[in-house]
């Protein structure tokens, strides 16, 4: 599985890189405008999105701000022209752009997606939030898809009632595994006076609980990626699947579990995987045991 990081921060992509680990970086508008403030005028957004691709070892997202297929095109290739010749380059494009319901702009992101492609340049699709979208984007030939596993937990968490901030936070692991036991002991509950199949799969009860904690068949954002997997290993695309919105380490290794193509990780999620409390606890006991005799061969 290959790793990217998730941050516009120059700091914080060179010392992930100095880890070894990092195959490319997946940044937007609004972090690389807090990066550049950072900097206090030091130096420009267009300037800096060039270190950025100089440092990166691989691709580096850079997302289009349009609606229109016209403008995302223009704009794809402008981000293309201004920056390919620093490193490699990916552009961002949504999967939809329509903001309001009869804007009628829902197809052209696939639009898009398929000139850019057509030309050569690589694209990555984001905000692709069902199996469907992503088969879409394979469809457009897409480089990348990007499915926000984390927002979907998020969703779900919402269509339970559950308040973010309040009732959990942002980095805490979905427990989609205890929320199926859940919602299999009230299903049980609410079917056993019931006389008849139909009666069952008629019953408002049963319906109401069967729609809870899933979103049309997709019950976490690990299981829509795992989804996603499934179309595209089935028909051969060759699209490449980044698991995007990753809140945790057991999130990370649930999607590598599932041989997803690339994972890209904010830098504090990047810390959490290499930390454990017995490894510490090892160190300490490790450091506590070496004896003098052996401290030697290390001297010069």
């Amino acid at each position: 599985m290959k790793i990217f990081i998730d941050t516009a921060e120059l700091d914080e992509i060179r010392e992930a890189i100095s880890w070894g680990i990092i195959d490319g970086v997946t940044t937007n508008p609004s972090l690389i405008k807090k990066a550049v403030d950072k900097r206090n005028g030091k130096i420009s957004m267009e300037d800096y999105i060039k270190e950025i691709v100089k440092t990166a070892p691989g691709p580096v997202s850079l997302e289009v701000i349009g609606q229109t297929s016209e403008e995302m095109i223009r704009q794809g290739r402008m981000l293309h022209e201004k920056f390919s010749s620093f490193g490699e380059v990916a552009i961002k494009i949504p999967i939809n752009p329509s903001i309001e319901e009869d804007d009628r702009l829902d197809f052209e992101g696939l639009k898009a997606i398929r000139q850019l492609s057509m030309e050569g340049i690589q694209v990555n699709v984001t905000l692709i939030m069902t199996p469907e979208q992503a088969l879409l984007a394979a469809k457009a030939g897409a480089a990348y898809a990007s499915p926000f596993a984390g927002r979907i937990d998020d969703y779900i968490r919402a269509n339970l009632g559950m308040k973010r901030g309040k009732d959990f936070q942002k980095g805490d692991y979905f427990d989609y595994d205890l929320l199926c036991r859940a919602r299999e002991k009230k299903l049980n509950e609410a079917m056993e006076n019931a006389k008849s199949i139909r009666e069952i799969y008629e019953s408002r009860d049963v319906n109401s609980l069967v729609s809870q904690g899933q979103d049309n068949g997709v019950y976490s954002g690990v299981d829509l990626i795992a989804r996603i997997l499934r179309i595209y290993r089935a028909y051969g695309f060759k699209t490449e699947v980044i698991a995007a919105s990753i809140r945790n380490p057991r999130q990370v290794r649930e999607v590598a579990e599932l041989g997803v193509h690339i994972a890209t990780l904010p830098f504090d999620v990047l810390r959490g995987m290499v930390k454990h409390y017995k490894t510490a606890e090892g160190m300490r006991r490790f450091m506590d045991d070496v004896v003098p005799q052996y401290r030697i061969l290390f001297e010069e």
